[in-house]
């Protein structure tokens, strides 16, 4: 008696049911183009954010280069000031005070030189007018006009100080912490000169 040969057909059955269950829905018309239109969308709303930032740092920076120019044509008048009032105080008391602000005309111009360099940095063009100067005849006038540009130059320069550290300016911001710290002792030598506190 022969027996009855396999049956191939039923032995490939499950196979073919377990291709069926591996196959994933088809994607819905459009879905594809909804996606890249999302992803466009975005790329487009990055990219305005982008050229916003750059837009508020080129208009930061302008600003800064405009300050920076106000606090130059300050630097000039504190040249002439500590020029002519170290020529001009009179008495053996005011002889020592006389010689720092020789010292102080120095420092100044350095100050104006670097500040000039960082406002072309930026763009801009550097300032050629200075501050008026008081004339002034008495010693202690003259030191106390000297005291009171220092007060407002230091403070200037710690707002300037904030606008380069929010601009990532952090050149120019580490030759203003100098600058700040030279004119806080022409600010102390003053003060001292008058027998004051030094203002803040």
């Amino acid at each position: 008696m022969k027996s009855s040969p396999p049956d191939h057909e039923g032995a490939l059955e499950p196979e073919a049911q377990s291709s069926h269950a591996h196959q994933y829905p088809a994607q819905p018309p459009g879905s594809a183009l909804d996606e890249r239109g999302g992803e466009e969308k975005h790329n487009g709303k990055a990219e305005a954010a982008s050229q916003d930032a750059t837009q508020s740092k080129e208009t930061g920076r302008k600003e800064l280069a405009e300050q920076l120019n106000d606090d130059l044509e300050r630097e000039y008048q504190a040249i002439i000031a500590y020029v002519v009032y170290s020529q001009t105080l009179k008495g053996a008391a005011y002889m020592a005070i006389a010689k720092e602000l020789e010292a102080h005309a120095a420092q100044e111009l350095d100050h104006a030189i670097t500040i000039a360099k960082h406002i072309e940095y930026l763009g801009g063009t550097p300032a050629v007018t200075p501050k008026p100067v008081k004339v002034i005849s008495d010693a202690a006038g003259m030191l106390r006009a000297d005291l009171d540009n220092e007060t407002q130059t230091i403070r200037a320069y710690r707002e300037r100080l904030k606008q380069c550290e929010a601009l990532e300016e952090f050149g120019i911001a580490e030759d203003l912490r100098e600058i700040i710290r030279q004119e806080q002792e022409h600010q102390m030598d003053l003060a001292t000169a008058l027998g004051e506190d030094v203002p803040h």
